[in-house]
């Protein structure tokens, strides 16, 4: 990635790639000539299917009509992915959402799309809506009803109910549930050398605060005889606070946790997981990290390049070319604003924020680690003469999300 240059310039640079890949990105190898070529697809998509009230995406999923649902449901028939996070997705204790969402969505092929079945998932509590019980925030008092901003400033990770904006993992193959780890209760105070800001939190706070917004896990996936750990989190974003910087710092330190993970025995050893097992992912053992990150390498409001923890982390073996796309050098030539005056490839970009601010970034990733070899990879944003636009919109219209879909194919073995 070259961050110099004017919006045009980079624009024209950026067609080159993004051009080659924008059918590729729209219409990628199916599962099946994928699997000939012995790689498997492994993807992110903050699909937004979030909603302001519990109980309430379990209604919109209930019946096959619900015009979001679809088209999230369409992107990822689209792409069609072999293993699949999706962040923003409410979390019910049951399991009742994702359920309504294989069978009344996915199962159903969506706009001319080919249904796709994932006959394995995977979800956990997450920490955002969960009540502290603590005034975090140094203002109302604890707040601990739900449904209000006090609420979610007081929670453990901002939500206004428990299990908003939560996390699901689809496969094609095999889950090892029994061996996935998780670390919703990790406390930020416990990580050596973490960034939680001085003097902002009372010490009541700073006892007892998560260091997750939501979770990270290490869910197994078994391909053949081979095991990749899949590495799934959702940073808070980086903004919504003060001079304190209390998410930024947050954010870089949630995008350390899996650095730290995967960084061997001595940098992983203060880590221990929900069941109380200490220590990081064994040296040699091969991975792919997925989220959305909230971070890009250039431009927003990260704290201190908080992304270059696992993009030059000697662990992860990137592409040649990360995922790009047309539609992203598309709409920050046609939105401006902010995208002008950003020094990051708008091939590269993964979130349709708006002109304003912070313009459109690059905050989803999918990292496969040494030992997996990456080959084709994508950012679903077709541009506006393709018939797929209309899952995407123009940043004034959102129909599905304000972030795309990232996939990476990776071979195993």
């Amino acid at each position: 990635m070259n961050p110099t240059g004017s919006l045009s310039r980079r624009t024209a640079l950026a067609s080159l790639a993004g051009a080659a890949l924008a059918t590729t990105a729209a219409f990628p190898a199916s599962a099946s000539e994928r699997h000939g070529r012995r790689s498997v697809r492994f993807a992110t998509f903050n699909a937004s299917l979030n909603r302001g009230t519990q109980g309430a995406l379990i209604n919109d999923l209930s019946t096959p009509d619900n015009v979001q649902a679809r088209n999230v449901a369409e992107t990822i028939q689209r792409v069609d992915p072999d293993v699949l996070l999706i962040n923003e997705f409410d979390h019910d204790e049951q399991g009742t959402a994702v359920r309504l969402f294989l069978r009344n969505y996915l199962a159903v092929g969506q706009g001319g799309a080919e249904p796709v079945r994932f006959p394995y998932h995977f979800t956990a509590p997450v920490n955002t809506g969960v009540a502290t019980g603590v005034d975090l925030d140094g203002r109302n008092g604890a707040v601990t009803t739900p449904g209000s901003d006090a609420y979610g400033q007081d929670a453990y990770g901002y939500g206004w109910f428990p299990g908003q904006y939560g996390m699901v993992v689809l496969s094609k193959f095999p889950l090892d549930t029994r061996a996935v780890r998780t670390f919703q209760r990790f406390l930020w105070k416990d990580m050596p050398g973490h960034l939680m800001p001085p003097g902002y939190y009372s010490a009541e706070a700073r006892a007892i605060l998560r260091l997750s917004s939501k979770s990270h896990w290490d869910v197994p996936v078994c391909i053949g005889h081979d095991t990749v750990h899949f590495l799934v989190s959702h940073p808070t974003p980086p903004t919504f606070d003060g001079t304190e910087d209390r998410n930024g710092r947050r954010n870089h330190d949630e995008i350390r946790l899996w650095a730290d993970y995967v960084g061997g025995r001595r940098r992983s050893s203060y880590l221990y997981d929900d069941k109380g097992r200490r220590g990081g992912l064994r040296p040699g053992a091969r991975f792919v990290i997925a989220g959305d990150n909230n971070a890009d390498p250039y431009d927003g409001d990260s704290y201190d390049h908080a992304i270059e923890q696992l993009l030059g982390h000697p662990a992860v073996n990137l592409p040649a070319t990360p995922p790009a796309s047309a539609g992203g050098v598309e709409a920050a030539r046609l939105q401006g604003g902010a995208n002008t005056s950003h020094r990051g490839d708008p091939a590269y970009d993964t979130s349709d924020f708006g002109d304003t601010a912070p313009g459109n970034l690059r905050v989803d990733y999918v990292l496969p680690s040494k030992g997996l070899t990456p080959v084709s990879n994508g950012v679903f944003w077709p541009t506006s003469d393709d018939p797929l636009y209309r899952l995407v919109g123009n940043g004034t219209t959102v129909p599905t999300s304000d972030h795309r879909m990232v996939w990476q194919d990776v071979r195993v073995r």
